[in-house]
C-alpha cells in the first residue's frame, strides 16, 4: 500500500532555523577572522534553508531571472575588459576576460535546464526533467576546465615570448571592474542557488567568485610590471589558471554528489524524527531521499498497528506525508509504504539478502 497523491498547496511556513548542509556536513567550521572569511569565499556553506517550500515553477523562474541579470552583468564586465586587453596587450587580463566570457556562456545550459524543469513528468521521464540541472552542471565543469587550459596556454606562450604591456593603469582599472562585476554576480547566483536548492547554480556562482578574485591578481600583475618585472603579467596569468582549477575541484565534488544521489545524513535523521512523531507510526523501517534538480523526493517505509484498517493505515501515511512536506525544506513529494508491525515480508525476503 502506498500514498502518492500530491497536495496542491502548503499552508505553513518553515522555521528559519530549520537548515541542513547537503555536503558532508560541516567538514569546515564557520570560524572567524580574515582566514575564515577567505575560506568561505571558495567553499561557502550551502545550508538547505527555506521560509516556505517553493513550487517548481517559482524556483525555475527565480533561477531564470538570476541567469538573465547575471549574464547581462558579466557581458558588460567582459566587454569593458576586452577593450583594455586590445590597448594593453596584458595576457593576465586576457586570461581573466576569457574566463569571464566563459562564465557568461554557462548561463545558456542552465537556462535550458530551468526551462526543461517546467515540463510535466510523463511515461518516459516519470520523475520529470529536473536532472537537466545536473547535466548543465557537468557542462559548467567542462567550461571551467577549458577556460583554465586556454588561460594557461596564453600565459605559457607569453613566458616563452615576452611582450611589453601598455597602459598599465588601465589594466589595473579593468581588474577592479572584473572583481566588482564578478563578485556581484557570484553573490546573486549563490544566494538564489541556495534558496531554490540548485547545486548547478551555486557552482556557477562559485565560478564567478573565483573570476572576481583572479581579477584582483590582474591588478597585482599590473603593479609588478610597473615595478620593472617583465614576467609578472604571464606569471599572474598562470596563477589565475591554478585558481580556476581550485574552484573546479569544489564544484566537481558538489555535482558528483548530486549525480550519485548523495544527501546530508542529517536530512535522513530529520525525516525519521518527523515521521516517528506521527501518531500511529510504530517505527520507520527505511528512508531514501534523492535530489531531482532543485527538488527533494523521498521514499519511506513505515510500520503501523497490525490491527489498523486500510483506511486508518492510509490516514497515518497521509499525516506523515503532510508533516514531511511542512517540515523538510524543498521536499516536494514523499511515497510512503505501510506494513503491519509484525513481519509479513517472508515471501520476498530472499530477494533482499544483506550485502
Amino acid at each position: 500500500m502506498s500514498d502518492h497523491h500530491r497536495p496542491a498547496t502548503h499552508e505553513h511556513e518553515h522555521d528559519e532555523h530549520d537548515e541542513h548542509d547537503e555536503h558532508d556536513e560541516h567538514e569546515h567550521g564557520h570560524g572567524h577572522g580574515p582566514a575564515a572569511w577567505l575560506r568561505s569565499l571558495f567553499a561557502p556553506h550551502s545550508h538547505d534553508s527555506a521560509d516556505a517550500i517553493d513550487a517548481t515553477l517559482a524556483a525555475s523562474d527565480d533561477g531564470m531571472r538570476t541567469l538573465k541579470l547575471s549574464l547581462a552583468g558579466l557581458a558588460v564586465t567582459a566587454a569593458l575588459q576586452i577593450v583594455v586587453v586590445a590597448i594593453s596587450g596584458s595576457v593576465a587580463l586576457l586570461a581573466d576576460t576569457i574566463h569571464n566570457f566563459a562564465d557568461a556562456l554557462t548561463a545558456i545550459p542552465l537556462g535550458i535546464a530551468f526551462v526543461l524543469d517546467r515540463r510535466a513528468a510523463n511515461r518516459r521521464y516519470t520523475y520529470g526533467y529536473g536532472r537537466a540541472e545536473d547535466l548543465a552542471g557537468v557542462f559548467i565543469l567542462v567550461t571551467i576546465a577549458a577556460s583554465s587550459a586556454v588561460a594557461a596556454w596564453e600565459a605559457i606562450q607569453r613566458l616563452i615570448h615576452p611582450q611589453d604591456i601598455h597602459n598599465v593603469g588601465w589594466v589595473a582599472v579593468a581588474g577592479v571592474i572584473g572583481f566588482a562585476g564578478n563578485e556581484l554576480v557570484a553573490a546573486y547566483r549563490i544566494r538564489t542557488g541556495r534558496r531554490i536548492g540548485s547545486a548547478a547554480l551555486v557552482a556557477d556562482g562559485l565560478h564567478a567568485r573565483t573570476d572576481g578574485l583572479t581579477s584582483l591578481a590582474v591588478i597585482f600583475g599590473a603593479f609588478g610590471t610597473l615595478a620593472g618585472w617583465r614576467l609578472a603579467d604571464p606569471i599572474v596569468g598562470l596563477l589565475i589558471s591554478v585558481a580556476i582549477l581550485a574552484v573546479l575541484r569544489g564544484a566537481a565534488r558538489d555535482i558528483y554528489r548530486r549525480l550519485m544521489d548523495s544527501v546530508d545524513p542529517a536530512l535522513i535523521d530529520r525525516i525519521e524524527h518527523v515521521v516517528t512523531d506521527v501518531h500511529g507510526v510504530e517505527r520507520v523501517d527505511s528512508v531514501r531521499v534523492r535530489w531531482i534538480g532543485h527538488e527533494l523526493r523521498a521514499e519511506i517505509e513505515i510500520a503501523v498497528d497490525d490491527q489498523a484498517t486500510l483506511h486508518d493505515a492510509h490516514a497515518v501515511a497521509e499525516q506523515a506525508r503532510h508533516e514531511l512536506l511542512h517540515h523538510v525544506p524543498r521536499l516536494t513529494d514523499a511515497l510512503i509504504h505501510m506494513s503491519p508491525a509484525a513481519d509479513v515480508h517472508d515471501v520476498t525476503a530472499h530477494h533482499f539478502k544483506p550485502r
